[in-house]
């Protein structure tokens, strides 16, 4: 004789929060735990529970999986930088009306002794660049590389996880890393590759800020990309502790 279903969660992931969130969810009694990443890095740190690699073929796609593998409730933890991966999870939960929640984790605030410049897109972030300095740290990822390929001048620290493809800017220099980091390793990296700018984007991490904290120590400036709009309509918190909470009350 067998027992009843398990309730379905799929979990929209590939952030340290969305492995936490997975990580408190799987073995509960009644829950199947399914965790989705993007595919984008070759070595991605696993969470608990079943996981799935790969994107859904857009809104349509992401509503049929839902459909078939009977899904029960739907968490967007991923990335803020994600793209529209929250817009597609927003039109498939209203189409299969299965509940959604976005967990966003808190963006970083300037403070005293911070000098920093907020543009809305890498291309800005390029174009600001040639005013501000000459050996530029640039954290934005492998991906966004080609916004800063026309810069010949200025000379590049490219930190990603995996290797960057072109194009890419013509004088760099690529450091294959993963945080969390130090506020200490942060300040040593500045001063050994001589850094007089820093480019990031406003992902909130906490294992990626010391980078702002060892900036502020040095008095360089900072360009940060803003986040991108995300829908509106779609309730959000700020902690797996909080998205476990919201699940256990819609599967109540």
């Amino acid at each position: 004789m067998t027992g009843p279903t398990p309730r379905h969660v799929l979990i929209l992931g590939g952030t340290s929060e969305a492995r936490q969130l997975a990580g408190q969810l799987t073995g509960e009694p009644g829950l199947r735990v399914t965790s989705s990443l993007a595919g984008r890095v070759a070595a991605p740190r696993l969470p608990a529970g079943e996981v799935r690699v790969g994107g859904f073929g857009g809104w349509e796609g992401m509503a049929a999986w839902l459909r078939e593998h009977r899904v029960d409730a739907l968490i967007d933890a991923t990335h803020p930088f994600a793209g529209r991966i929250g817009f597609h999870a927003a039109r498939a939960a209203a189409e299969t009306h299965v509940p959604l929640l976005a967990l966003r984790r808190a963006g970083w605030a300037a403070g005293p002794g911070d000098d920093w410049h907020p543009v809305p897109s890498l291309e800005a972030a390029a174009e600001l660049l040639p005013g501000l300095g000459e050996r530029i740290f640039l954290t934005t990822g492998r991906t966004g590389l080609a916004a800063f390929a026309g810069l010949s001048a200025p000379w590049f620290l490219v930190r990603s996880v995996d290797a960057p493809e072109p194009p890419h800017p013509p004088r760099m220099e690529v450091l294959l890393d993963r945080g969390p980091f130090t506020v200490e390793g942060e300040a040593e990296l500045l001063r050994r590759y001589g850094i007089d700018v820093l480019v990031t984007k406003d992902s909130g991490a906490r294992a990626t800020a010391a980078k702002l904290t060892a900036a502020r120590e040095a008095g360089l400036p900072v360009v940060v990309v803003t986040r991108p709009p995300v829908p509106g309509d779609v309730p959000s918190v700020p902690g797996p502790g909080e998205a476990a909470a919201w699940l256990r009350g819609v599967l109540a």
